[in-house]
This record gives structure tokens, C-alpha cells and sequence, in this order.
């Protein structure tokens, strides 16, 4: 593994970010109107400019902070639970954060108190709930294994995803379809207030994320080792998943359940940057916003004009991903032991 220096930590985010801003310059000229960024030069851009400006833009970045957090996400949860097959998707985490928006919504929170995130307060609390579930079912001998948490998520998930599916049946029919697309995972356009919001708590969580990166990799290494250098494990796990849950809720809350985002990205900043949770947050995370942002590019325009949700594509990449790694797992275990 390469030693992390300064000047490596710094290129490696500097190439990352340039590409990131060459992706975002790209998927923003793209799209079934034919108008890219050139045309805002024009001395009269008309509907160029309301096109790019109002409606792909925010599209585009909003794109980027949900593949970041959930990137990010993902990367921690992988290093706490020393299980590569974590993911906030797939341990149920954005599942119970769903279903705390969702209940919040149909309980009409958001309108009655719109000056308060009380959605998205909803939604945190979802995720915090699921992590205490999961541990609580996987718990045994004083121990929390890794395997039963991973498929109590997927139960706890298929649970949640009912749930959300009933609420909405009780409350009629008529705003089931934009459910659906949602719980799938759909990027919208949202508003430059509520972008500049999100990205202010993704940017909180992940640097939070990334101070930790020390502590981190030794847990990473195993619990014992990380006591017995003076790690406190147990705050420092709490402290980690909560700003990872935080992260989560929030993409949520915003772009629904998009699933695999951070199963894919993670594995492969290990491969480019190495293990260090110093860099691979970080990096992980510009990864994650360029990888979900040309996925919404391609849902974009491959079937233009009809608009496929993002979470069909990383679900198209990420199940056959979580299947190749299940039985690299499982034949290393058998391996083993």
C-alpha cells in the first residue's frame, strides 16, 4: 500500500476534482434539447439559458452530491463492518430513511412547519433507527456479526420498501406513480436553496468522515489492534455512522432509494487510491459524484425522450457487482476455515 503523503493526498484530489468539473461541464451540454454550454455565450441565450441553467444544471449537481455522499457512505460502512459487502442500500439504512420521510410527508410535517426540516429530521432518524435494529438482530455470544447484518438489511429493506408501498396506497392512488419512481431512485430539479443546503451537510458529514480517516483504518484492521492503540472503537463507530447516516438521509431524502452507488465506487477508489480512509473518503466521494452523474446522464438521454431512473442503471450494474463479490466472500471463507 502506498504511503500517504501530503503531496499525494493532494494530487490524487486535484486530478479527481478536475475530472469531476470536466464531467459536469460535459453531462451539462448533454441532453434531448440539443443545447449545450456554448450556447450560453450567445448575445441573446433565450431558451438556452433556461434550459441549462434552470433545469440541467441543478439536475447535474445534484447528481454529483448523491453519488457523493452515498460513495462516501458506503466506504465507511465497508471499513467499520470489515464486510465488503456493505452498502447503505443494501444494509436497509436508506430504506428506513425513506420510510421516515415518507411518514413524515404523508403526516403532512413538511407543510405544516416548512421553515424546519422536519422531513429530513424523519429520514435521519430512519437510518439511526435501522443501525440500531441491525445491530440489535445481529448481535450474538456479545459479538455483531458482519453476514447476519448484511442480510437482516436486506430483510429490514424489503420490510421498509412494503411499508412506504402501503402509506402511500392508504392516501390514494394519484401520487403512486411519482412514489414509485422515487423509490427507485429518481435525480429531480430542485431549487439552487435546496442544493446549496444539501451540498453544506454532505460537505459536514463527508470532512467528518474524513477526520476519522486514522482512526478508521485501524478498526479496519481489527478492533484489538485499534484498543490497543488507543482507538475508543466504540465512539468512534458511533460518531462514523452517524455522520454516515446523516449523509444518507439526506441524498434520501432528496433522490430517493438508489440503490448499489455505494457498493460500486468504494471497491473501485480501493483499487485506484488504496485502503486509507484518509483518502479513499475523500476520493471515494468525487468518484461516487462523477460515477452517479454520468449514470444520470446516460438514464437521461439513452431512451430521450422518455427519462429512465437513475436507480435502474446502478441496480443494472450493481446486483450482478454484489453477486460476484458475495462468492469471491464466500470462497475465501471456505478457504479459510
Amino acid at each position: 500500500m502506498p504511503i500517504l503523503t501530503a503531496r499525494r493526498f493532494v494530487l490524487v484530489l486535484a486530478g479527481l476534482t478536475l475530472a469531476l468539473a470536466l464531467a459536469i461541464l460535459l453531462c451539462a451540454s448533454v441532453g434531448s434539447s440539443g443545447y449545450t454550454l456554448l450556447d450560453l455565450l450567445r448575445p441573446d441565450p433565450g431558451p438556452a439559458a433556461d434550459m441549462i441553467v434552470r433545469v440541467r444544471l441543478p439536475r447535474v449537481l445534484i447528481a454529483v452530491l448523491a453519488g457523493a455522499a452515498l460513495a462516501a457512505a458506503g466506504a465507511v460502512f465497508q471499513g467499520i463492518l470489515r464486510n465488503p459487502l456493505a452498502d447503505p442500500y443494501i444494509l436497509g439504512i436508506s430504506g428506513g430513511a425513506a420510510l421516515g420521510f415518507i411518514t413524515a410527508s404523508t403526516a403532512g410535517l413538511g407543510a405544516a412547519a416548512t421553515a424546519l426540516p422536519l422531513r429530513g429530521a424523519a429520514a435521519f432518524g430512519g437510518s439511526i433507527a435501522t443501525v440500531g435494529l441491525l445491530v440489535l438482530l445481529s448481535r450474538a455470544h456479545g459479538r455483531v456479526g458482519t453476514d447476519p447484518m448484511i442480510l437482516n438489511g436486506v430483510v429490514l429493506n424489503t420490510v421498509y420498501l412494503s411499508l412506504i408501498l402501503l402509506v402511500q396506497t392508504m392516501i390514494g392512488e394519484s401520487r403512486m406513480h411519482g412514489v414509485m419512481l422515487w423509490m427507485v431512485g429518481s435525480v429531480p430539479v430542485e431549487g439552487y436553496g435546496v442544493i446549496g443546503g444539501l451540498a453544506a451537510i454532505l460537505a459536514a458529514g463527508i470532512l467528518g468522515l474524513t477526520v476519522l480517516g486514522r482512526d478508521l483504518n485501524l478498526i479496519a484492521a481489527g478492533e484489538d489492534v485499534a484498543r490497543g492503540l488507543g482507538v475508543e472503537v466504540e465512539r468512534t463507530r458511533l460518531v462514523a455512522i452517524l455522520f454516515a447516516s446523516l449523509i444518507t438521509a439526506a441524498v434520501v431524502s432528496v433522490a430517493g432509494l438508489i440503490g448499489f452507488a455505494g457498493l460500486i465506487v468504494p471497491h473501485a477508489a480501493r483499487l485506484l487510491f488504496g485502503p486509507d480512509h484518509r483518502l479513499l473518503v475523500p476520493a471515494a466521494a468525487i468518484l461516487g459524484g462523477i460515477f452517479l452523474l454520468l449514470a444520470d446522464t446516460a438514464a437521461r438521454v439513452v431512451l430521450a425522450p422518455t427519462e429512465l431512473p437513475v436507480g435502474v442503471l446502478t441496480a443494472i450494474c450493481g446486483g450482478p457487482f454484489f453477486i460476484w463479490l458475495y462468492r469471491v466472500r464466500r470462497r475465501k471463507v471456505a478457504f479459510h476455515g
